[in-house]
């Protein structure tokens, strides 16, 4: 796995895609956004949108996964680039509600950042510090998302805590 390879970690509304595109940007290396949000109603749709806007003119590459993330990883990884995906929550969210292998999408995740040629900056919700939620879905999604959290911070180089748009390095250097 690349040395430089770092995952952001923390709340909703925390900081950590703006810290994790400032890293990318200041890396001085090429630019892939890979985003893996579905535009299933107005809001959301509303948002994609801004995120999308808030890249434009600024060198990003942008690409769509909403389930074949590792393939994405591999396809924009280069050397003299950095790939970025925002965020891991939203695409535990698409397999799960996709009815897709959860264990298998993880196992081909951890594969992809192994094989990656370049840096790979991940997002990701911390969702175990709330509320336990209310029904069997919701537990199951924030079960599984522990579990990715858990398996992924224990394999990537850096990791990086972020809260009130404050990072705390966990994990490696940053």
């Amino acid at each position: 796995m690349n040395p430089r390879t770092t995952f952001y970690l923390g709340g909703a509304r925390s900081g950590k895609s703006r810290l994790a595109e400032e890293a990318a940007r200041a890396s001085g290396l090429s630019l892939r956004y890979i985003a893996t949000a579905a535009p299933g109603d107005t809001e959301m749709a509303e948002r994609i949108a801004h995120h999308r806007m808030k890249r434009e003119g600024l060198g990003w590459k942008t690409v769509e996964a909403l389930y074949d993330l590792p393939e994405a990883i591999l396809a924009q990884s280069r050397r003299d680039t950095v790939v970025l995906v925002d965020c891991l929550t939203l695409w535990l969210t698409n397999i799960m509600l996709a009815e897709r292998d959860i264990p298998a999408a993880r196992e081909a995740l951890i594969a992809a950042l192994a094989a990656a040629q370049g840096p790979v900056l991940l997002v990701s919700n911390e969702v175990g510090l709330g509320l336990v939620p209310e029904t069997p879905l919701g537990r199951a999604f924030r079960d599984e998302q522990g579990r990715l959290n858990q398996k992924l911070a224990a394999l990537v180089p850096n990791v990086v805590f972020v809260a009130a748009g404050l990072s705390l390095a966990m994990k490696g250097t940053i």
